[in-house]
């Protein structure tokens, strides 16, 4: 089939994929399908780029090697991901393209829509605490389960699974409480996965399946799981990784809302004996869970989303062919979701994001396909927890200073001076520095990730202690403190509940900037970067615990 034309193809089609067709390729799917005729091409695409860097190891591809695994010319992805990184989803450094925490927004909508980490995440970490093993949260994502909330123990065997993952489900304890419920035609498209798939080589967070099973095995664990009201994972997915599940219940269907696990090692617990020892705390805990959604009052929608793609006509001028506008509006549309907001119709979408009904409506349709959202009653639509495969995993374990660090380097170039970010000591007694960016002076304040210094002879340190001087500016100049010769200014930074967890520091030789000089240069440009880190980190700590080192 013809490559789609829109607005933001090339005319002379050297934009288009190489093999001329509209389809891209997904491996979370057991074969390429052929886009519907009113799909979005450029939405497809970037769909295909977002998949490709989460499945990398850290994140991050080079251009080359977006190109090559997902097929298409150059060009494509040069705008793509120049569009990715004007949407703050990308971070492109030099030939290399990274995924950014604002991405992790997407993600969220689905979370907040879904609303079950909300209300159930305090009762898994309880769990957690209580047997010292790791609990996870996990929704069905037809033939396999996606994590949505972990709360892990931190111990030299410990579980490596992010949230967002997709893992077969045959090889995990849930699965079989998720298959008790699939239909026939649900059956066929896993046995057509199997087949396609037999070394399980489209699950990249599991390795290759070293023992088959037969097809009949998975059948009869679900029957078995369907009796029972729990089911094990004795070291399917590698050896050694033993888990026990316990299916939440929704109050309204009676189905399977999500599934609650625990997981260990076998150094700890065999299978059999997560379910002597274990499973009475797990059914309570599930049992709780289920008066919290049978008690859970309604969300609260708030004021109606509007223009929220209003932006993108803008970028599209200022950025002409380089900007791939109808990919931004596209990846929009999945923000308009949220709590409050689980099911929208069409002419809710148009309204929340500011597009003409038709762009909403080819918007849906491609992102159908695509398998981010799915038809909902009374002519609705809903997201699905595929929407989890757009950087999710990756970025659900970042670190503030992983978040910080870009902007560190920037602002760094920006004044000419080091800058670091520091975070304060158990004791209080000390800051640590965790991320720094330097600069290319002779002369420089040299400060090491990990070093520590007293706090109440820092700047850094006169913010985290919220002392009555940098709490009533905002922010705290220290002139020779510490050192002679040595002038520092810092200002705090907050997380998502507004409280103080990190210090953001330049640091300079005082014959460069006066005190005056310092406030009036230095400080707005510390303020702003300080901002954008808060922006990142609000998004990125929303449904996950963001480490602070």
């Amino acid at each position: 089939m013809p490559a789609h034309t829109t607005h933001d193809a090339p005319r002379d089609g050297a934009d288009g994929a190489r093999d001329g067709t509209a389809a891209v390729p997904d491996t979370s799917t057991t074969a390429e399908t052929v886009a519907p005729a009113e799909a979005v091409t450029p939405l497809l695409r970037g769909i295909a780029v977002l998949r490709r860097l989460t499945e990398a190891n850290d994140g991050t591809l080079s251009l080359s090697a977006l190109e090559r695994t997902t097929g298409l010319a150059r060009s494509t992805v040069d705008r793509l991901t120049a569009t990715l990184a004007r949407m703050g989803y990308v971070r492109l450094d030099g030939r290399d393209v990274t995924l950014a925490p604002r991405l992790m927004e997407l993600g969220n909508a689905y979370l907040a829509a879904l609303r079950l980490p909300a209300l159930l995440s305090a009762r898994a970490d309880a769990l957690a605490d209580e047997l010292d093993e790791s609990v996870s949260l996990a929704v069905g994502d037809r033939d396999g389960i996606r994590f949505i909330h972990q709360a892990t123990r931190r111990r030299a065997m410990s579980l490596s699974f992010r949230i967002g993952d997709l893992l077969p489900a045959e090889r995990t304890a849930p699965g079989p409480l998720f298959a008790a419920e699939w239909t026939e035609p649900d059956w066929h498209h896993w046995l057509e996965r199997r087949t396609a798939a037999p070394e399980d080589h489209s699950f990249p967070a599991v390795p290759p399946r070293g023992h088959p099973t037969t097809d009949e095995d998975f059948r009869l664990r679900a029957a078995k799981a369907a009796t029972d009201g729990h089911a094990l994972d004795d070291q399917l997915i590698e050896p050694g990784l033993v888990a026990l599940s316990v299916p939440v219940r929704d109050p309204g269907t009676g189905r399977v809302a999500c599934v609650a696990s625990v997981v260990s090692h076998t150094s700890r617990h065999t299978a059999p004996d997560l379910r002597t020892t274990l499973l009475p705390r797990l059914r309570a805990a599930v049992t709780s869970m289920e008066d919290d959604l049978r008690t859970a009052p309604p969300p609260e929608p708030g004021p109606p989303r509007a223009g929220l793609a209003t932006w993108t006509g803008a970028s599209k001028q200022e950025l002409g062919r380089e900007f791939v506008e109808s990919l931004a509006r596209g990846l929009t549309v999945l923000t308009a979701f949220g709590e409050g907001r689980s099911a929208l119709t069409l002419t809710q979408v148009a309204q929340a994001t500011g597009l003409a009904r038709a762009t909403a409506r080819r918007a849906l349709i491609t992102l159908g396909h695509a398998g981010l959202l799915t038809p909902a009653p009374e002519h609705t639509f809903t997201l699905t927890p595929r929407v989890l495969s757009l950087g999710f995993p990756p970025l659900s374990r970042t670190t503030l200073p992983e978040i910080a660090q870009p902007h560190l380097t920037a602002l760094a170039d920006r004044v000419h001076e080091s800058t670091s970010l520091a975070v304060l000591s158990e004791s209080g007694e000390e800051i640590q520095y965790t991320a720094r960016a330097s600069t290319t002076r002779v002369l420089s304040a040299r400060v090491t990730v990990g070093a520590r210094l007293p706090a109440r002879a820092t700047a850094p340190g006169h913010v985290l202690l919220a002392l009555p001087e940098a709490r009533t500016r905002g922010y705290a100049l220290v002139d020779e403190e510490l050192e002679a010769g040595l002038r520092s200014i810092a200002v705090p930074v907050r997380d998502r509940t507004g409280r103080v967890v990190a210090a953001l520091n330049v640091a300079m030789h005082a014959a460069r900037r006066t005190p005056t000089a310092c406030r009036t240069d230095i400080l707005p440009e510390l303020s702003r970067t300080a901002t954008h880190i808060e922006a990142d980190l609000a998004v990125a700590g929303r449904f996950v615990h963001v480490p602070l080192t």
